[in-house]
């Protein structure tokens, strides 16, 4: 059986007190209602003895705050790469007194909208909707409906029309300054060659936000420079085996200076490849990509590569959250805001100097 709860008439009736003055005390109000310091210590000291935690779903009901956020996401929550947004926002929440209800879709929006109603039933304060992958999204009636639509903000998703509904992105374009810029800063000026996307803008895969921002970014740093992308080979998914598959082509034709991959699995691929045609990394060949995923430290040289800041990511989701539930309802129908979060450069063994040219003769 399990311990009767302590309640707000035990810690009255162990301070000598009412109800109300205990209840006046612990909610901080006692010195502004002229409570006297010794009867507010002897409410204090009763409750911290009793181990006295007020009943969240009482205060609730009697403020309109649950003191909690609902987190509904496709996969995050079961994948081991973004897991760490689940953890940023746990921890973000935490700080504040406030607990996470986490649910996962699957991609069915059947699912999603039981999710969503299952939200709302519990009377969360706000909600994140989030995304494993950046990509473009309609935005479920349940979260913009009237009469009183729940304070919500996208993370790592956009809205495929005008809400006003805020949005947590990675800085993609600027990661893919930063990839081009480490070659840059390594001497490469011609040779860089495009692995996953690329070369013009439509050459990315279909619905893939973060390629054709990385792309965006990867011709305006190059093109700052005056250096323009040698060529490119696209992958219809992300993986080694396409990756492999990509960087043979090219070498079928041309040896590159250098190489930047869409992201660390096509990287690994591109690996295997280039030792396949005897080229060394970074000696012969410099690579760099994106995402900064566990298999970039285990490749060999370890991979330099832009990361992915799935921490920052959920913790940014919940303190803009945090802004939207606390910001005057009156403006509500503007447009969301776009909050884009740094993707930091993760330097390690796979970029050098391209190899000098042999004089002739």
């Amino acid at each position: 059986m399990s311990p009767r709860r302590v309640t707000l008439a035990d810690v009255a009736k162990a301070a000598g007190v009412s109800r109300t003055t205990a209840s006046l005390v612990l909610s901080g109000r006692g010195r502004e209602l002229r409570i006297s310091q010794d009867v507010e210590q002897r409410v204090l000291r009763a409750a911290e003895e009793l181990q006295y935690r007020p009943n969240i779903v009482s205060v609730g009901l009697r403020t309109g705050i649950s003191r909690t956020i609902g987190f509904v996401s496709d996969t995050v929550a079961t994948s081991r790469l973004a897991g760490d947004m689940i953890k940023g926002a746990l921890e973000a929440a935490r700080e504040r007194g406030f607990m996470l209800f986490i649910g996962e879709t699957e991609g069915d929006a059947e699912l999603e909208r039981l999710l969503l109603q299952a939200m709302h039933d519990r009377q969360v304060d706000g909600l994140v909707l989030a995304s494993m992958f950046t990509r473009t999204i309609t935005v479920p009636k349940a979260v913009t409906a009237a009469p009183t639509p729940l304070p919500a903000v996208l993370l790592n998703a956009l809205p495929d029309r005008p809400t006003p509904l805020p949005a947590v992105l990675p800085d993609e374009i600027e990661a893919g300054r930063h990839a081009a810029r480490v070659l840059l800063d390594a001497g490469h000026r011609d040779g860089v060659y495009l692995i996953g996307a690329g070369p013009g803008p439509g050459d990315v895969p279909q619905e893939s936000v973060a390629a054709a921002e990385r792309l965006a970014g990867i011709h305006e740093a190059l093109g700052e420079a005056g250096v323009t992308v040698a060529g490119a080979r696209t992958c219809p998914d992300w993986l080694p085996e396409y990756g492999l598959a990509a960087t043979r082509d090219l070498l079928r034709t041309v040896r590159p200076r250098a190489l930047i991959c869409f992201n660390d699995r096509i990287a690994m691929g591109a690996y295997q490849a280039l030792d396949d045609f005897g080229l060394k990394v970074p000696a012969d060949v410099s690579v760099v990509s994106f995402d900064d995923h566990p298999l970039a430290s285990w490749v060999r040289p370890r991979l330099t590569t832009v990361a992915l800041p799935h921490y920052e990511l959920g913790r940014k989701a919940v303190d803009v959250l945090f802004a939207e539930i606390e910001r005057d309802r009156a403006d509500a129908g503007r447009p969301g805001r776009v909050h884009r979060v740094p993707m930091p450069v993760r330097a390690r063994e796979s970029v050098a100097r391209p190899p000098v040219a042999e004089p002739l003769g």
